[in-house]
């Protein structure tokens, strides 16, 4: 007979109820304690009464960044371990994140086993053959693909208004928009 995995104490950080909600729900099944907070503020407040071991951090939230918050719960306890989660493509972002401590990134959706996945890899020891410390920066087709996913989320997915933004023909934006992310 196996051992059930260890559990852990989370706090998920996130605008979205639903999706903060769910992922609260699918950890509580798997035998861990989690608190849940809409914002930095909230989750500061969580932090302060009782330091998780784990921390799901949303970088884009009402208020304070996820950056922020990524500071502030490491200078509450450094052993929180933190993954953050990216939308609008903001890999370049969680790049920030990752060196300013937190253990992962991931895109949104992601369900609760890509975050435990996450948090596993996050606690991998280096590869000794990996540059410690090093992240590779995204290629220049990423950073502009990420580019145009936030100026078309900042126009409320209005592809006429993002186009305009970009200084782009909107039959242009609509042809990058058809095309899959570039890798890395």
């Amino acid at each position: 007979m196996t051992e059930p995995p260890p559990s852990h104490s989370y706090l998920l950080v996130d605008d979205d109820a639903v999706f903060r909600e769910r992922l609260a729900r699918a950890l509580r099944k798997r035998g861990c304690e989690v608190a849940t907070a809409a914002n930095a503020d909230e989750a500061i407040e969580a932090a302060r009464v009782n330091s998780p071991e784990r921390a799901v951090v949303d970088l884009r939230m009402p208020g304070r960044s996820g950056l922020e918050l990524v500071r502030e719960l490491l200078a509450i306890d450094p052993a929180t371990q933190i993954v953050v989660l990216t939308g609008y493509g903001s890999i370049g972002t969680a790049i920030d994140a990752i060196r300013l401590g937190a253990t992962y990134y991931l895109s949104k959706p992601a369900d609760v086993i890509d975050l435990l996945a996450a948090f596993e890899r996050g606690t991998q020891p280096a590869d000794a053959n990996s540059n410690t410390g090093q992240v590779a920066a995204p290629s220049l087709a990423r950073t502009e693909w990420e580019h145009i996913q936030r100026v078309l989320a900042d126009a409320d997915g209005n592809v006429s208004e993002a186009a305009r933004r970009l200084d782009m023909h909107r039959r242009s934006l609509q042809r990058k928009l058809q095309k899959q992310p570039p890798c890395t």
